[in-house]
């Protein structure tokens, strides 16, 4: 045998050795020291560990397996030339290393399984199930599934697919639309299991087969239902099924749209009925979901849309528009000429002959100069003069009643018809012209700046006297509105918009006034229709104006200092020149050019500090009297990945001694970092080996570990674990931490409780008692002496009463 590097005194030693390794191979050579002249090994040998009793070599002869033994412990003592013990026992740890020996197996031959048509993507059908005998927690013993191909292939894509972890089965896209068992009824899916993750060419494999069939979905949504409104039959109403494909489903309605009732219910054969009748014209369609569920409440598929048509029927009489309708006629209109047109509605289905309506006039009041006067359109509903030969000055107005029916239902509606004067007199204004008018451009908008005045000779209150006020000339941006008031025609010239001396300094306005009413032939508007005056706006010193009320801007948290982030402009309507500050700036990040209005970094960002940063950019004039502006300015500082994880609960542990099997204790991380999605930490032991062989940690989810021991001879006492915790930043950081772990003594109820030390100035159980026992004793002296004494005094008083009767007497 070589010598080794590694030698050493006895001491308790562990060693790691891969297995399969052939031949002799040394460990460890431990030194022997007088009085030693040998060493002797005992425990687990099994016929391959082996030392030289005087060498001190400690070897195998043989070849380990770890799927037979992971561990061989032994001891090694000292012995001296008599054959005695001199040192030792001496604990040797042997962990044997896995390699990648056993190939997986499937825990079928064959396996045999059921698709249904349309089954959903992703969602499995099936599981397939492999083992490997190699260490788990070693890629030697993690599995990969995957589908080789199945027969047939009639699309020439793959229909199926698999959890390459977990072994489900389910339908890929392809076969969600394509499966078809009227086209294709069986398959058979050669599907493979790899070692090594399925990560290396070297994974040792194995097949099997999974013969599927193809049944037909009957989860499908039904046809469109359609209802007749207000049903006089008994309810509750079949109108539909759905079936899910195994029995034993749970079915449920659910609303699409929030409804005051719900009149649809489901029982658990999946019939749908209609509860009540129901109105059209409340709703015409209703569109909700049917549910399958299992026993425990998940949703065994997508949910199905059912759609309710209701059907209308003719149970709504027509509705006149008005109660009373009123249409004005000239007397000098022409034969023919339509007046007006009556209104009315059917709340039943348009465009159907439910809601078709016809009207015909019953009556006419009065009936001068003769009946039948007017007449109308049956399905229209307008009114036409049947003759020229209207008089105002005889009959002012008509009242005609109009039946409106559907078929079904009549209606009578009212309508009054007035006759008006002909429009032959033109707006005349009090005066042509209006004058000059100074306003100052600070003048709020809607203010009345001036009131014209124009009269009409036409009968009042009628659109051949009512006066309309239109600017005709001068005011192409409509800064000028002008309100008519109905009851006395007078005009109002309101500001429309702000005025701007810099714009336009004045406005010379031309205003028409007109009336409503066409003019009758022959009669033309003129001069006296038309009106002027001219409006002088006043200058004001005027605040400076930003190009934006908000601006925003965006950078990294790790910019370097005096980064450009957005530049804002202001100018004065007086041409003034703008100095530029900054307010409630209220961490000094930011400063502003003076003369540019750039706006750069003055300070390094922090992200976790304020993610929105908002200030007040203020504009300012250079005058004698300088006016300011104010602007928001927010900039939104964007996360980079500068905070590595840090824990928030389990860095201070307790598992009770003696340790059980399986106790573990969590551990939650976080990091001060932005979040877009859900943290995904990574959890591992730091420290050397000694750390890795006594602790495990286990990831639950991406913010939570289990920290738990592998040995459960641990001592008493508190130990000091270091974690590793990796966030998935781009780069990712590593926190670098320690969680402070107590083995302890629990009380009943599983709390660590400290045991008080037995000091040597304080009494043993032992002298406890003796004290105890001698307290005791010399109350007992004391008592006795006291009764004693007690006794004694008795004696004597009798004696003394004895010996002098005379006292008796006396006392007699």
């Amino acid at each position: 045998m070589r010598k080794l590097d590694l030698r050493g005194p006895l001491q308790d030693m562990t060693f790691s050795v891969q297995e399969g390794t052939t031949g002799v191979r040394v460990i460890y050579e431990f030194t022997i020291e007088p009085p030693a002249v040998s060493l002797r090994l005992s425990g687990e040998k099994d016929g391959i560990t082996e030392i030289a009793l005087r060498d001190g070599y400690l070897y195998l002869n043989g070849s380990l397996d770890r799927e037979n033994k992971a561990i061989h412990r032994l001891q090694v003592e000292a012995l001296n030339e008599k054959g005695e013990k001199v040192k030792g026992p001496y604990s040797i740890t042997i962990n044997v290393q896995d390699i990648n020996d056993n190939s997986p197996k499937f825990d079928k031959t064959k396996y045999y399984g059921v698709v249904r048509q349309n089954s959903r993507p992703g969602k499995p059908f099936m599981y397939v199930s492999a083992t490997d005998r190699d260490d788990p927690a070693t890629p030697n013993g993690q599995l990969s599934y995957s589908i080789l191909h199945h027969f047939p292939n009639p699309y020439n894509v793959m229909l199926f697919q698999i959890d390459n972890i977990t072994g489900a089965i389910s339908t890929s896209e392809n076969g969600f639309h394509l499966l078809d068992p009227q086209k294709q009824e069986m398959f058979l899916l050669v599907v493979t299991v790899k070692d090594l993750a399925g990560m290396s060419e070297n994974a040792l494999t194995s097949n099997t087969d999974v013969e599927l069939i193809v049944k037909e979905n009957l989860w499908k949504a039904p046809p469109d239902v359609y209802i007749k409104e207000n049903s006089t039959e008994p309810h509750p109403i079949a109108i539909a099924q759905v079936q899910w494909n195994e029995p034993g489903a749970k079915y449920e309605l659910l609303e699409k749209e929030r409804l005051s009732k719900f009149p649809f219910t489901i029982d658990q054969n999946g019939t749908i009925y209609v509860t009540e009748p129901l109105d059209r014209e409340e709703k015409e369609q209703y569109s909700f979901f049917a549910t399958a569920k299992d026993d425990g409440g998940v949703d065994l598929d997508r949910p199905l849309s059912v759609t309710v048509l209701v059907q209308d029927i003719n149970d709504n009489p027509p509705v006149c528009q008005k109660a009373l309708t009123i249409f004005e006629v000239q007397e000098n209109e022409k034969e023919g000429s339509n007046i007006g047109t009556l209104h009315a509605t059917d709340m039943d289905k348009e465009d159907t002959l439910n809601s078709r309506l016809q009207f015909r006039i019953v009556d006419q009041i009065p009936k001068i100069p003769f009946d039948n006067l007017f007449i109308i359109q049956q399905e229209a509903g307008t009114f036409q003069l049947t003759r020229a030969s209207l008089n105002k000055r005889i009959i002012s107005n008509y009242s005609v009643t109009v039946e409106v029916t559907d078929k079904v239902f009549t209606t009578l509606c009212d309508v009054k018809i007035n006759v008006i004067d002909i429009n032959d007199q033109i707006p005349i204004f009090e005066k042509s012209d209006y004058g000059i008018w100074n306003i100052s451009e600070d003048t709020p908008v809607g203010k009345v700046i001036l009131e014209i005045q124009a009269a009409d000779a036409d009968e009042p209150f009628t659109g051949s006297s009512e006066i309309i006020y239109k600017i005709e000339g001068g005011d192409q941006n409509k800064i000028f509105i002008i309100e008519t008031d109905p009851q006395t025609n007078r005009g109002y010239v309101k500001l429309n918009k702000v005025l701007d001396f810099e714009m336009s300094p004045e406005y010379n306005l031309t205003v028409n006034a007109t009336n409503p009413e066409p003019l009758v032939h022959g009669v033309q508007y003129n001069s006296s229709s038309t009106a002027y005056f001219r409006v002088v706006v006043v200058n004001m010193d005027e605040a400076p104006v930003f190009s934006k009320n908000i601006y925003i801007g965006d950078t990294f948290e790790d910019v370097t200092v005096g980064t450009l982030v957005t530049t804002v402009t202001a100018n004065d309507p007086e041409g003034s020149k703008i100095r530029y500050t900054l307010k409630n700036d209220k961490r000094n990040w930011l400063r502003i050019d003076t003369l540019s209005g750039k706006i750069y970094t003055a300070a390094p960002l922090d992200r976790e500090v304020e993610h929105e940063y908002r200030v007040q950019v203020i504009a300012t004039e250079e005058n004698k009297k300088p006016q300011s502006s104010t602007a928001d300015f927010t900039l939104y500082i964007k996360d980079v990945n500068d905070n590595p994880p840090r824990i928030v609960k389990g860095d201070s542990l307790f598992f009770c001694h003696p340790l059980q099997n399986g106790v573990k204790a969590e551990i939650q991380a976080t990091d001060d970092d932005e979040q877009l999605y859900f943290p995904n930490f990574t959890f591992s032991l730091g420290g050397d080996e000694n750390v890795q062989n006594v602790w495990e940690i286990s990831r639950i989810d991406g913010t939570h570990a289990y920290l738990s021991p592998k040995q459960s001879n641990l001592e008493k006492k508190n130990y000091i674990v270091p974690l590793k915790i990796n966030d998935n930043g781009k780069p990712p950081l590593e926190g670098n931490l320690t969680v402070q772990v107590n083995v302890c003594k629990c009380t009943d109820d599983h709390r660590c409780f400290i045991e008080t030390e037995n000091h040597g100035g304080m009494p043993t159980i032992g002298m406890a008692i003796g004290i105890l026992l001698g307290v005791l004793l010399f109350i007992g002296l004391i008592v006795g002496g006291v009764f004693l004494k007690m006794k004694i005094d008795g004696k004597k008083e009798s004696k003394t009463n004895a010996a002098d009767p005379s006292e008796l007497k006396t006392l007699n």
